[in-house]
């Protein structure tokens, strides 16, 4: 049987999903080939659901509805059948191929409700690279008081995922932020290794727009309202 399911949010990515797809079946996780991955579609129009369905044969694929990232996450964990559900993000890959089986054997073994990583960004700028080696930074020292992770790689019990109500689907920005800050700081856990990210958020918005915005949303952690409210994160194109 089975143990872990994979959701991927995504809308015109047919640039960068091919990266993400080969990374995923090249992971040495023994059964990658038979685990299910959800592709959530929010109407791509560049033929990013015809892609991710050329990989149906190395990979159980199947393209569902999506949405905002929450709707396309909580529509793929809602069709999970196993213990354990993996978010990962469209534009990232996941160069380490043992990264999932770490991920899954950590969870597994100190009996976890969710696990991360972190973020590099090799391509990029040294501003690029030095934000996100401050974003990891601050992944590791969130674990002493509230947990915070990012969308891109966020493994979770499932179980634990559906008590904390999945990610809240009116939430306009950080819906991810948001859900790791009610994850217990002793069943949260970064497995080492990273995922690679591209710049383009950071060339879309502007570095210090960007890191404006990500200040200000470790300042209104315990304020839901904000996370409500349209900071024109996803108008930017990215």
């Amino acid at each position: 049987m089975n143990e872990l399911t994979i959701v991927i949010p995504a809308k015109n990515e047919a640039r960068l999903l091919p990266r993400l797809l080969n990374s995923l079946v090249l992971q040495d996780y023994p059964p990658i080939s038979s685990t299910k991955v959800y592709l959530a579609d929010a109407g791509s129009t560049d033929g990013t659901p015809e892609i991710a369905r050329g990989y149906a044969e190395w990979l159980d694929m199947e393209v569902i509805p999506g949405g905002l990232p929450a709707v396309g996450r909580n529509n793929g964990a809602r069709r999970a059948r196993t213990p354990y559900v993996l978010f990962i993000d469209a534009d990232i890959e996941l160069a380490d191929p043992s990264l999932v089986r770490r991920a899954v054997e950590l969870m597994k073994r100190r009996n976890l409700h969710c696990v991360t990583t972190n973020i590099a960004c090799p391509t990029g700028t040294l501003m690029d690279q030095m934000l996100y080696t401050g974003n990891n930074i601050m992944q590791y020292l969130s674990r002493l008081y509230r947990p915070f992770s990012t969308g891109m790689f966020m493994l979770f019990d499932k179980a634990r995922f559906q008590d904390l109500g999945g990610f809240h689907e009116q939430a306009l920005y950080a819906e991810d932020y948001l859900l790791s800050q009610k994850v217990a700081r002793n069943r949260f856990a970064i497995v080492p290794g990273s995922v690679l990210t591209t710049n383009r958020r950071f060339k879309k918005m502007g570095h210090f727009k960007l890191t404006r915005l990500f200040l200000s949303t470790a300042l209104h952690t315990w304020n839901e309202s904000y996370f409500l409210r349209d900071h024109k994160y996803w108008h930017s194109g990215a």
